[in-house]
């Protein structure tokens, strides 16, 4: 049984929001709970959220049980740096991994059934990235075997993994599934996405 770990970033200072979006309600749980249960359902391992801005507070709100957080100290520099602390914490703490999916706090639609599928094609692929499409191009969530992790570990700037998804298209596979990829990223989405649900 191959092992995967879940890394949710969620190290975001939430400018546009003008509120720790992390915190948004939905329903009776915190956005950031809601994707930190979806993760928890796809594996037996802890999962892995990383955290920046109002960490502690954030940390502080969230009762999911099994996550193990980890600070990103230079959050402010760019999603970027949330995936190197995420692999680096990884890389000293959980040798033992076959590969990583990274996911976003602020997609809560994301259906737990086309995580499996990312899943399940990252065992059938195993040197492969699998990867999300979007209209114009890939990104999260994605599965990255290990061998890739030490190219993870020395991105920059606030462009997360989809540059380097864009770097490396000759080795990506998409799921055939049309996930709901929405952003949460103003209030203006938050409300939207309160009134479609």
């Amino acid at each position: 049984m191959r092992k995967v770990a879940i890394l949710v970033l969620a190290a975001g200072a939430s400018s546009r929001m003008k509120t720790p979006k992390q915190l948004l309600k939905i329903g009776n749980q915190t956005l950031l709970e809601l994707v930190l249960e979806k993760a928890k359902a796809l594996t037996s391992l802890p999962v892995y959220c990383v955290l920046g801005a109002n960490s502690t507070f954030i940390q502080n709100e969230i009762s999911t049980e099994n996550v193990v957080f980890i600070s990103n100290e230079n959050h402010s520099k760019g999603l970027s740096t949330s995936i190197v602390a995420g692999v680096n914490y990884l890389e000293k703490n959980a040798p033992f991994l076959d590969s990583l999916l990274i996911l976003l706090a602020d997609q809560p639609d994301i259906d737990l059934q086309y995580l499996e599928n990312l899943v399940q094609l990252s065992a059938e692929n195993p040197t492969q990235i699998i990867a999300s499409k979007y209209r114009k191009n890939v990104g999260v969530p994605a599965v990255f075997p290990k061998s890739f992790f030490s190219d993870l570990q020395v991105l920059e700037g606030d462009f997360g993994a989809k540059e380097f998804l864009q770097q490396h298209k000759d080795q990506i596979i998409c799921s055939n599934l049309s996930p709901s990829l929405i952003d949460i990223d103003t209030r203006e989405d938050y409300e939207n996405y309160l009134k479609q649900r």
